[in-house]
């Protein structure tokens, strides 16, 4: 029914689309970008629920007031407490070895504004708990959403991370001037 109710709203009334060959793993980290705008949210929802698999995400508590917080847990959020000084990536690492299945997207970038320097946690993340990083590209100006390519973390991060954004240079977000890549060396 979900899944169902999700396809229509994604395929056909807003008309979008999806090209999905990566493997539904039990467990990943969901790397989404160009973020943009508060919409992806939505869009990402309705896409990963339409392909028939599901997701977490992780948002900053000041969006969990009510009564948003209600709706954004029960869609998969994830508050997280910037302020504090415990280590969101080892708890993350915890919760996903204890778990059978566990998704997670996560957008690098880490803020809706131009970002060179993108943050590095869900790659951390994956690391440390061993699991594929799926690259999930947003692009508005061809109303689709992309996941065709995933890696597991080798260890050598700029190399790495300089692949990573490599695979999102071609998508343009809703707003493409506050989208950046940084140096790719």
């Amino acid at each position: 029914m979900k899944q169902a109710l999700c396809r229509f709203i994604y395929y056909k009334v807003l008309r979008w689309k999806s090209r999905v060959s990566v493997p539904d793993f039990d467990k990943c980290i969901y790397c989404a970008a160009p973020h943009t705008t508060n919409w992806d949210l939505l869009i990402g929802k309705l896409f990963i629920s339409a392909i028939g698999r599901d997701s977490g995400f992780m948002m900053k508590k000041e969006w969990f007031f009510f009564p948003l917080g209600i709706l954004f847990r029960w869609m998969g959020g994830i508050p997280v407490h910037r302020d504090k000084r415990t280590s969101l990536v080892e708890q993350m690492i915890q919760k996903i070895k204890q778990s059978t299945k566990f998704h997670l997207a996560i957008t690098p970038e880490g803020t809706r504004s131009a970002n060179p320097n993108w943050k590095k946690g869900f790659y951390y993340i994956a690391a440390g708990a061993d699991i594929p990083i799926i690259l999930v590209g947003i692009d508005y100006q061809r109303k689709c959403i992309f996941a065709e390519r995933y890696l597991y973390a080798s260890g050598d991060i700029e190399t790495d991370m300089r692949e990573i954004k490599l695979y999102f240079r071609h998508f343009k977000g809703r707003h493409p001037e506050k989208f950046e890549l940084g140096e790719l060396g």
